[in-house]
């Protein structure tokens, strides 16, 4: 079965669940078998990030129908996700194809006793069918089983927006992911990025959240087209984009750019500054830094980009002999705002991360602060939608820093400029983009 979309998927899966990255795993996976079609492939896909995106409600579903789970091998409850996924989640696909190649994955992969505990439990599943989710009486618990997200971050959730919003953005994580590029227009028109992408087959539409932000659909694999290969595109989701709209950058400007991989931020904001400008792009760890250089080159913005191997929490003026108008903290966060695209993150996370990186996160500010000079612009940003990481941080940021104010953000398409807050929360109900927070921070002294 080495070519058997199903038994692919459930390598991928197996993969993940020793800490592999979905996206990354997924591509890794596809591209190291042979498929005859792409069919395969989509359902390869498929399989993986519906059973991800939906792992808890899956569980709850086969929970009747197994004694002892603790004592199954994670590659089994694996194929039973799987399987159960395609029940009720895919109508093309028959019953019994699912039941005869989940059969003889198990046969093939295990022994006779899989084989047999795998066939009962799925013989079983078909004639009586799911439990109903009606029988969990607690809100919380009913909510993480239903939109399949840990209780903690549910409970986080409703304590922080309510029921109403809360439900809004557990529905909207489980709708696919648009798939966004950026364009390139330092250095290509926007008609001749339009035409590149449609002349390989893809469908193309502006973003209505970010000005140089397009909406693909169709075509093939987009990172091996025409345009992505010139430097003319660079794939980013729209709420991603807005960083760098709200720095107020300008040509000509030196920026620095502290957590920079994988560089998505670092060529947008050299777009801005410019030939005449410069980033001084930042990571920790020498791969991250690689991938800040190589998207750079390829998008013909490496002239502009000036990379270091740098912990962000150590960072002095006399390293980069100055200081900076405009410095951007991307930092690193739980990720809670990219349910929807990295669906492992709901089961990976605990809520000890978000106090831990919230003192990472003020770290690596305190240190940046150092380098803004005097009227300059520091701009905080995470893809979190927990105040844990967001507000409480930039609140504590301010009470050890007089010297700093909050300042409105503001986008080049007004997104949510009605709001009463300074800062900017994108939700993932919002736009159907990742969650994201913006704060601008004025030295005003």
């Amino acid at each position: 079965m080495q070519n058997n979309a199903r038994a692919v998927a459930l390598e991928a899966l197996n993969q993940i669940d020793q800490g592999s990255y979905s996206n990354l795993e997924l591509n890794k996976t596809i591209a190291d078998h042979e498929f005859k079609n792409d069919a395969d492939r989509r359902l390869v896909t498929e399989l993986v990030y519906g059973v991800l995106q939906h792992k808890l409600t899956l569980d709850f579903y086969l929970q009747p129908f197994l004694k002892k789970p603790s004592k199954v091998k994670p590659w089994v409850i694996n194929l039973l996700r799987m399987s159960i996924y395609q029940f009720e989640y895919l109508d093309r696909i028959p019953e019994w194809a699912i039941l005869n190649e989940t059969i003889e994955i198990a046969k093939q992969k295990g022994h006779d006793g899989i084989r047999r505990l795998v066939t009962g439990v799925l013989r079983s599943y078909q004639r009586e069918g799911h439990q109903s989710l009606d029988i969990i009486q607690d809100l919380p618990d009913r909510l993480s089983v239903q939109y399949s997200v840990e209780i903690w971050i549910v409970k986080a959730l409703l304590d922080e927006l309510g029921a109403e919003h809360t439900k809004s953005i557990l529905e909207s994580i489980n709708q696919p992911s648009k798939l966004d590029v950026r364009m390139n227009l330092l250095k290509f028109g926007r008609e001749n990025i339009v035409q590149a992408l449609e002349d390989d087959g893809f469908e193309v539409e502006p973003s209505q959240v970010a000005a140089e932000g397009l909406v693909v659909s169709g075509g093939h694999d987009l990172s091996h087209s025409r345009a992505f290969d010139l430097g003319m595109i660079t794939i980013q989701d729209e709420s991603a984009m807005l960083v760098a709209e709200a720095m107020q950058l300008k040509s000509g400007e030196q920026v620095l750019d502290v957590c920079s991989a994988p560089g998505g931020k670092t060529t947008q904001i050299a777009q801005y500054v410019g030939d005449t400008g410069s980033v001084t792009a930042l990571d920790i760890y020498e791969k991250r830094v690689a991938l800040v250089k190589r998207n750079a080159k390829r998008m013909r913005l490496n002239r502009i980009v000036d990379t270091h191997v740098y912990d962000a929490t150590k960072i002095t003026e006399s390293d980069f002999y100055g200081k900076f108008d405009h410095i951007l903290v991307d930092a690193p966060c739980s990720g809670i705002g990219l349910l929807r695209r990295k669906p492992e993150i709901r089961y990976s996370k605990e809520i000890s991360d978000t106090v831990s990186l919230q003192k990472l996160q003020l770290e690596i500010l305190n240190a940046a602060a150092a380098l803004v000079e005097d009227k300059g612009l520091l701009t905080y940003s995470t893809c979190t939608i927990l105040k844990t990481e967001n507000q409480e941080t930039i609140k504590k940021f301010l009470e050890d820093h007089s010297d700093f104010e909050l300042e409105k953000v503001t986008t080049k398409l007004k997104i949510k400029d009605d709001r009463e807050s300074l800062d900017l929360n994108i939700y993932p109900d919002d736009f159907e983009s990742d969650g994201f927070y913006i704060a601008n921070l004025r030295k005003v002294r």
